[in-house]
């Protein structure tokens, strides 16, 4: 039986990064944009998810108009279905969906479909972090990957990962500096070379890639997708805090998320009421 390790979290509307539903009134009254409504996703192996969960979501709402809801399951082994994802319209309410979790071994097809058929029937957007690539791998269908805009199933060793722009005017990417060089690393292989089943879905569009000295394979780390209505960045960077808390790395996370809301303008800025502090 799987033993529990930290009990299913689920914090709705952190006031440390604002109130949705006054920020709402606020907008009513003509003082401002309601926020962003988010939810993340988080647990699993082999990654620090307590302490990434606070580092996404407040280095996020320091840059942008966003509140937050969370739900944190950590469980031993690979196969733990996570809780939400059984409910009925759990997804229902949200502008954007945010999944940093590593659960790849469930194998349960009916389950994986069922939690992407909730995104796509609510148009919401979806942001991918690093282990969520891995996550469902052991299932057959290939919803979840359609989804992400990738199928991904292996890793090469840790290693700092140089990122090259191979779109420099999408503006997700377009202020992210060129050959940044991330603090820590594991780099996911995406591409049939390392893997016969990795791919980049023709659906997605390909912003980065990057490379680690132990291989000349580069593998594309960043990109964005478009399926059933759902808009998704993805990253396959973000497995140390090192990284995750580097103020690029947010930066461009930031960006990814107000992109597949919306609400990032061709510049790469925030549009009006979305920045930080509702600028």
């Amino acid at each position: 039986m799987k033993k529990l390790l930290l009990f299913s979290l689920i914090v709705l509307s952190l006031g440390i990064l604002g109130d949705a539903n006054l920020q709402a009134q606020k907008k009513k009254k003509g003082g401002g944009s309601a926020p962003i409504r988010a939810l993340l996703i988080t647990g699993g192996c082999c990654h620090d998810y307590d302490m990434q969960k606070n580092i996404f979501m407040k280095g996020v709402s320091e840059r942008a108009n966003v509140t937050w809801d969370l739900v944190y399951e950590q469980f031993e082994g690979r196969e733990h279905q996570i809780g939400i994802y059984k409910k009925k319209d759990w997804a229902k309410g949200y502008d954007v969906i945010v999944h940093n979790e590593c659960y790849g071994g469930v194998a349960d097809d009916d389950f994986v479909n069922a939690m992407v058929k909730a995104h796509t029937d609510h148009g919401v957007g979806v942001v991918v972090l690093h282990c969520s690539m891995h996550s469902y791998r052991a299932a057959k269908t290939q919803e979840y990957r359609k989804l992400i805009g990738v199928s991904s199933f292996n890793h090469g060793k840790k290693s700092p990962i140089t990122v090259t722009k191979l779109n420099k005017t999408h503006p997700v990417i377009k202020s992210l500096p060129d050959d940044w060089v991330t603090p820590e690393g594991e780099l996911y292989n995406t591409n049939s070379k390392a893997h016969p089943d990795a791919k980049m879905w023709e659906s997605a569009t390909a912003l980065a890639e990057g490379k680690i000295p132990s291989t000349e394979a580069a593998q594309t780390c960043i990109w964005v997708n478009e399926y059933k209505g759902c808009k998704t960045f993805g990253t396959t960077i973000g497995h140390h805090n090192e990284t995750m808390m580097d103020p690029v790395y947010l930066d461009l996370l930031t960006r990814g998320l107000l992109w597949t809301c919306g609400k990032l303008q061709d510049d790469g800025t925030p549009a009006k009421g979305y920045g930080k502090k509702g600028k």
